[in-house]
């Protein structure tokens, strides 16, 4: 039966604490993921909806971008994934009677949780400046309010374009198409804030941007070793692929400052021996201390060269660049350097190089964990020149493996949604549609919130995402945002972004990826493209939350109609009626689409073109793969701080917040904990249940304040913390940023704690107050 949202706004650092648990998935996934189903969708509605996720038939997850075999198991989701089904199939609806008995600034002082759970946006809304509420407005009003902004613009790059990485392939391209018709290459998206540092770091070294592995490569691997990434809850679909490569032999080594639960022992509900017992992954863990990678590679780099025979010189010699500056590099790491930045023992590394060297097939699988510092471009450059030396790019069973996070976030940037687009790109668009594209770069995301923070930028549009939530420092975030003369953001439901506005503002509501896409053409499909490069179609099958709501495509073709007028050179009424035209346009500008809709009616898809696996033929400007030799960095720790890092609670995706627990952490009911090494704590003070205020130090001399979290004693790396987002966004600075990438550097931020003067439950977005006590944080009444 599903259930009305939360009356209350549920209190936030009151939780119950117990052991970190030593398994993942299981009954107790299986049992939970039900659960939240039910609440949102019922019964009959969770198993039609659930039975259709990743199936060659079905819809593509709107959760994370790992791929499928092609063999689908009848059950193709993950307890998080379903989760995010069930929050955009749910059946609450975010009605115009809502918003007319809520005005914007309750809204503001709500949870990011309360706003998410309360269902699907169904109209059009609009603030209208010094409006207190959001009002019903019709879609033609709508594009009326933008085209007004627009058109007052001084130059159209003071206009700002978001991308989320939800978007499909389809209104990815149409909306670069607009922006760049309109004159700006200010197209932000959430890889800014992610993987930035992978693309950054691969294009100069491989010569694309992406991994160059493939499923099957995992299950063939010898050895695959997971740098910063914690798959059980971000990527739990990986599990599977982990556990049968284990089966096959490989040896699985995790580097990470904490330990996770599906690291240690996967309990695969799709069979009764993994429900029973599991698989345990992890052959040795590497408990390193936060930005300790770099310099753990680069003497793991030194130790092969100094092995007889380890370094396979055949492909050095005929497929690389810099060897020599690199290998010089390489033979002066030093062993204490290496020791104190790691926080691991001389045993230990020598131990992961015994596994090197016993491997002929070795994968590198990261995320934010390498993505999210100073110096994570020269890390994962680090990674690179670590795979060159065993030969281990473009080979079966090797390579490199940037997880990614969003379910289209790769195939954005494939669709040109990028504000330094390649001249050659450029080049396509102007051929296929006869208008000159900008060739300046535009804004990304830390650019983009100082063009608004400026007075730069005056307009900005958001296809989906939760922008305020998800970007740094989110006291200067906001403020910027609220310079803007118009925002706007495309939506399925309700999130913090939508409750910090410009002086106008508009909610666009669009259709899901669970629900029919009706056009005049007929019905419609979209595309999406997995974290390794598979491209395959998504069809949704229900009936949309609301008559409506428009898709993405549609909101894009007339947007552009009323923005751009009868001078367009685009076809847009005829994309809107059918995407199939979309689709042989894309075909003709991005390489590696060619015959694309015939290619994507195969059940499953098809594999875009990598030519450093496929070839071993390496796109970079020496024509070889590129070993590189930065200095080696790691961050510094001032006397009584530690060095936190930003994550997920099991009960969340990105921004969006499903629930108060992070089951396999023992934390319950509750965000705002910060997860302390016990002899830290002691060293420092602090008890196990004490309330303290972070506040992060940067050259700056900002005093940025997260108040109210309650310490866990938690066996973390010793001086490092962790603590979830988006509560601790505000701790990252604007301007502290990865050379190269400007990605935020969220999991490298220099704390202190300060004992909590006054402590009350907060259940807003950082400070929000609520009297509801923990009895009462998920308290629900039935409906049908």
């Amino acid at each position: 039966m599903a259930t009305k949202p939360p009356k209350g706004d549920p209190v936030q650092d009151a939780p119950q604490v117990a052991e970190p648990r030593h398994a993942a998935a299981g009954l107790p996934a299986v049992g939970h993921t039900l659960r939240v189903a039910q609440r949102q969708m019922g019964v009959r509605r969770t198993a039609l909806t659930l039975l259709r996720v990743n199936q060659k038939d079905g819809f593509d997850c709107p959760g994370c971008a790992w791929p499928e075999a092609d063999h689908r198991h009848r059950a193709e989701f993950c307890e998080n994934g379903a989760k995010a089904v069930a929050e955009e199939a749910t059946l609450r609806r975010v009605t115009p009677e809502f918003f007319a008995a809520h005005p914007v600034a309750d809204l503001a002082g709500r949870s990011g949780y309360w706003l998410g759970q309360q269902g699907r946006l169904t109209h059009p809304m609009y603030l209208a400046e010094d409006g207190t509420h959001y009002e019903p407005v019709g879609w033609d009003r709508a594009f009326d309010i933008i085209a007004e902004e627009i058109s007052a613009l001084a130059s159209p790059d003071e206009a700002v374009f978001y991308t989320s990485g939800r978007t499909s392939n389809e209104a990815a391209f149409l909306y670069q198409l607009f922006a760049r018709e309109l004159g700006t290459n200010n197209l932000p998206d959430c890889s800014n804030m992610c993987h930035e540092s992978s693309g950054s770091a691969l294009s100069e070294t491989i010569g694309v941007g992406k991994g160059s592995v493939l499923l099957e490569d995992l299950h063939r691997a010898d050895l695959i070793i997971v740098a910063g990434q914690n798959p059980g809850t971000n990527h739990p679909r990986m599990l599977t692929a982990l556990e049968k490569a284990k089966a096959n032999g490989a040896r699985i080594i995790s580097v990470n400052p904490l330990p996770e639960a599906g690291l240690e022992r996967f309990k695969n509900p799709q069979t009764a021996q993994g429900m029973l017992k599991g698989a345990a992954l992890t052959d040795l863990f590497l408990q390193i201390r936060i930005g300790g990678d770099q310099a753990l590679f680069r003497l793991l780099n030194k130790l092969i060269l100094e092995t007889e025979g380890a370094v396979d010189e055949e492909f050095v010699r005929e497929h690389t660049h810099g060897y020599e500056e690199f290998a010089q590099a390489a033979r002066a790491a030093d062993w204490a350097e290496t020791l104190a930045a790691t926080g691991l023992t001389r045993a230990e590394i020598e131990r992961a190089l015994g596994m090197v060297l016993a491997s002929r097939r070795t994968i590198v699988c990261w995320a934010m964990g390498l993505t999210q510092h100073k110096h994570s471009v020269p890390t994962i450059r680090e990674v690179v020149n670590f795979l060159l030396l065993r030969g281990d790019i473009g080979r079966p069973g090797a390579g490199v493996c940037p997880v990614r996070g969003h379910s289209n976030v790769q195939g954005d940037r494939t669709m040109g949604i990028f504000e330094r687009p390649a001249p050659a790109f450029l080049d396509a668009l102007e051929k296929e549609f006869g208008f000159a594209p900008p060739r300046g770069h535009g804004f990304d995301v830390v650019r983009a919130i100082r063009a608004l923070r400026d007075g730069e930028a005056k307009v900005f549009f958001a296809m989906g995402g939760n922008f305020v939530s998800a970007s740094p420092d989110t006291a200067v975030t906001e403020a910027a945002v609220r310079r803007a003369r118009l925002t706007v953001h495309v939506s399925t439901k309700l999130n913090r972004s939508h409750v910090v506005t410009g002086a106008r503002a508009l909610i666009l509501p669009t259709l899901g990826r669970t629900e029919r896409d009706l056009q005049a053409g007929g019905e419609q499909f979209v595309t999406v493209e997995d974290s390794m490069g598979m491209v395959h179609a998504s069809r949704g099958r229900l009936e949309p939350a609301s008559r409506h709501l428009l898709s993405e495509p549609a909101i894009v073709c007339r947007l552009a109609r009323r923005v751009l007028g009868a001078d367009s050179k685009v076809p847009w009424e005829e994309f809107e009626k059918d995407y199939a035209g979309i689709r042989d346009r894309i075909a003709r500008v991005v390489p590696g689409f060619e015959d694309f809709n015939a290619r994507v009616a195969r059940p499953g898809g098809f594999a875009l073109p990598h030519a450093p696996r496929d070839e071993r033929r390496f796109p970079t400007a020496t024509g070889k793969a590129n070993f590189t030799a930065a200095p080696v960095e790691y961050p510094g720790l001032p006397a009584g701080r530690l060095l936190l890092q930003t994550l997920r609670s099991h009960d969340q995706y990105n921004t969006t917040i499903y629930g108060l627990d992070d089951r396999y952490r023992g934390i319950t009911g509750g965000r705002r904990v910060v997860l302390v090494n016990p002899e830290d704590a002691r060293t420092l003070g602090v008890a196990d249940g004490a309330y303290v205020d972070l506040v992060s130090e940067w050259r700056d001399g900002v005093e940025r304040r997260a108040p109210g979290f309650r310490v866990v004693h938690y066996p973390t790396a010793r001086g490092c913390a962790a603590a979830y987002y988006p509560e601790t966004n505000v701790l990252v600075p604007l301007d502290a940023t990865a050379d190269t990438s400007n990605t935020p550097a969220s999991k490298s931020v220099v704390v202190r704690l300060e004992q909590a003067l006054a402590h009350e439950p907060a259940g807003g977005p950082g400070g929000g107050r609520s009297q509801v006590r923990p009895a009462d944080r998920l308290e629900q009444s039935a409906t049908d």
